[in-house]
């Protein structure tokens, strides 16, 4: 399988885009002067695109790429794990969300020195920064192999492409901009995926096929 100029249109569009929403961030509004702009989108975007954004947060290149690969290769208990989310976003939701709201705080890290003292939140800080530059390389190595594998893009080139481009929305635009970017990042994502799910399932000769063949190999398991 190789890239066709559709598909590389398609790609150069998504980087295109994705740097002019940070463009007109940092040109429209307050043009990001301000900490509540720039951090909190001044605190007035709605609930969708910020649902959407949280979402394209924890679906990431990894889970895109590994999910179905792990479900192909051991099978369909892997659901479990999205039933554990169920426990594990509501309590964050009813319980710390609100707290974190009431006292109008930037970050977690903030409620750290207030709940315990300075030590603590720089101590939280540093794990979390630790955590997510190892995380973020992975991220970003994903896609960048597996546009390697597919158009023989030089590898360490997709890397730096797309970290440059996610690196200058933010900068420009702020939070607002990355908010908006995730929403038409994952209106793509779900196009991508609603497609070939369509046009897999049509090859193989409808979904009903794919589940008996998934059946017969024995890869749904955890269902029964």
């Amino acid at each position: 399988m190789e890239f066709t100029v559709i598909d590389y249109s398609i790609f150069a569009l998504l980087l295109v885009l994705s740097s002019a929403i940070g463009l007109f961030y940092a040109l429209s509004g307050d043009r990001q002067r301000t900490v509540q702009e720039f951090l909190l989108a001044n605190r007035n975007m709605g609930f969708l695109p910020v649902a959407l954004s949280l979402l394209a947060t924890f679906q990431s290149a990894v889970a895109i790429l590994g999910v179905p690969a792990e479900i192909y290769r051991f099978g369909t208990e892997y659901w479990f794990l999205g039933c554990s989310y169920l426990l594990g976003l509501l309590i964050p939701a009813h319980i710390f969300i609100p707290i974190f709201y009431r006292l109008r705080i930037t970050s977690t890290y903030e409620y750290l020195e207030l709940r315990f003292n300075k030590t603590v939140r720089v101590f939280g800080t540093v794990t979390f920064i630790f955590q997510m530059v190892i995380y973020m390389g992975v991220v970003l190595y994903a896609p960048a192999l597996a546009l390697n594998a597919v158009t023989g893009f030089d590898l360490w080139s997709a890397v730096l492409t797309m970290g440059l481009v996610c690196t200058l929305y933010t900068t420009l635009g702020g939070l607002k901009a990355v908010i908006w970017t995730d929403v038409f990042q994952t209106l793509v994502m779900f196009a991508g995926q609603l497609a070939v799910i369509v046009v897999g399932a049509r090859r193989v000769g409808g979904m009903a096929r794919v589940w008996h063949l998934a059946e017969q190999e024995g890869k749904i398991s955890g269902i029964e």
